[in-house]
């Protein structure tokens, strides 16, 4: 590990949780350098929702690259990008009767974030955003601006300009109705909340602590938009591309966003982010938002090929049994193990168990050393965070499971010890 602390920045993270050489990865199942296997409930923080080297992708990306296909494009057209885009109409806009345009940003999600917040700005003339309590939408400087996490921001940024930020779903607690505490916002003009050019949201909060928003929550957030002349903006990078069950986070709402921002597993586990939006809001003049990798040949082929996990509603179903596995593993942990203080919250795929100060990490940790990667979330670290691949096999999924049991426990026991005076 050493060229790792020699030469790479003090910002890396990751390799700090997860302090191992890795080298090879299949499915939900990673290996380091010596051979040892690790199961995998991080999927690359989402971008594999179709696994580590998914064989559908690998062999189209070998056959392509092989047929001397275009790799780096800009926005020109070619064959690879026509059949994404087809793919995407036909599998996944047109079976939900949704008309969006798409616009192809920078490779990451953030940079969708931004053409989002600057298109909006650019539309409704107006410089103010509404953004939530917990959300987290990337780390470049508008993104930033809406990103909630006070650890990401520092006032010499200049990063929270045009930014207003309301209680998310539940942020309160129970019975504090903040779609009406917005409204008394925007419906007074001297409330010190200008009226914003849009709202931006998660319809789950991951990297805010697996915070789930009511379906009558976000009715209700997407009417107040509409009576106050507001864009939508769902943000659905970490949470889309099935991770709830259903393609798009949401669809369990009905509602009609005005843009979605989607990045990590849309690029099938490849560089690739893409905004869409009502066609009558495309308003750009040609050239006035680009970026040099905008146009990933090579995750158009990925995505093409893991877009075709959608052609029927198997996915869904699969990931609604897979996802009840979870759930009630969870509620079972937290029944057996109240030391902790533990709470179980989630939706498809996507699932929390919020601990006690501390041990959040602690049990990251734990599960590491027991052959599990996972990572945590929330403000504090205070929520582990289970966020497999949607192809995860059964019996991978349980064995993963187990560890975190294994490891809950053994924070448990380490407890009682120190309570106890056994451990000195």
């Amino acid at each position: 590990m050493r060229i790792f602390e020699e030469m790479e920045s003090e910002v890396r993270g990751y390799v700090r949780s997860f302090p191992v050489v890795f080298d090879k990865a299949e499915g939900s199942e990673l290996f380091d350098e010596n051979g040892n296997r690790f199961i995998d409930f991080f999927a690359g923080a989402g971008t594999l929702n179709y696994g580590h080297n998914n064989p559908k992708i690998t062999e189209a990306l070998i056959e392509y690259l092989q047929h001397k296909g275009i790799v780096h494009g800009l926005d020109k057209a070619t064959v690879a990008k026509r059949e994404f885009m087809t793919k995407f109409r036909d599998t996944i806009l047109a079976p939900r009767g949704l008309q969006y345009k798409m616009q192809f940003t920078g490779p990451t999600g953030t940079n969708a974030v931004e053409t989002a917040l600057k298109l909006a700005r650019m539309i409704k003339r107006r410089s103010n955003v509404i953004a939530f309590t917990n959300g987290y939408h990337g780390l470049t400087m508008g993104a930033l601006g809406v990103t909630g996490n006070y650890f990401y921001k520092d006032e010499s940024y200049g990063s929270r300009a045009n930014t207003a930020f309301m209680p998310f779903d539940g942020f309160l607690g129970e019975g504090v109705d903040s779609i009406e505490y917005m409204r008394k916002f925007l419906s007074d003009p001297s409330s010190g909340v200008d009226l914003p050019a849009a709202v931006i949201v998660e319809t789950v909060q991951g990297e805010g602590g697996i915070n789930v928003a009511s379906i009558e929550w976000l009715k209700r957030l997407e009417e107040l938009c509409r009576e106050f002349d507001i864009l939508l903006i769902i943000d659905d990078i970490q949470v889309g591309n099935g991770r709830t069950g259903t393609f798009f986070s949401f669809e369990r709402a009905g509602i009609h966003p005005d843009m979605v921002t989607l990045s990590k597993s849309i690029g099938g586990g490849l560089p690739m982010a893409l905004l869409l939006m009502r066609p009558e809001l495309d308003q750009w003049s040609p050239g006035e938002h680009t970026g040099t990798f905008r146009g990933n040949n090579l995750a158009f082929v990925a995505s093409t090929q893991a877009l075709s996990y959608w052609d029927n509603d198997d996915m869904g179903k699969v990931v609604e049994y897979k996802g009840n596995i979870i759930e009630e593993e969870l509620k079972k942990m937290a029944a057996d193990f109240p030391e902790l203080e533990p709470q179980v919250r989630g939706v498809g795929m996507v699932w929390g168990l919020e601990l006690a100060a501390g041990m959040a990490n602690e049990a990251s940790h734990e599960a590491f050393t027991r052959g599990l990667v996972m990572e945590t979330a929330g403000a504090d670290d205070q929520v582990l965070k289970f966020l497999p691949s949607l192809l995860i096999e059964e019996d991978i999924l349980r064995e993963g499971l187990q560890i975190v049991r294994d490891s809950l426990a053994a924070l448990v026991e380490k407890q009682r010890k120190m309570i106890t005076g056994e451990e000195s």
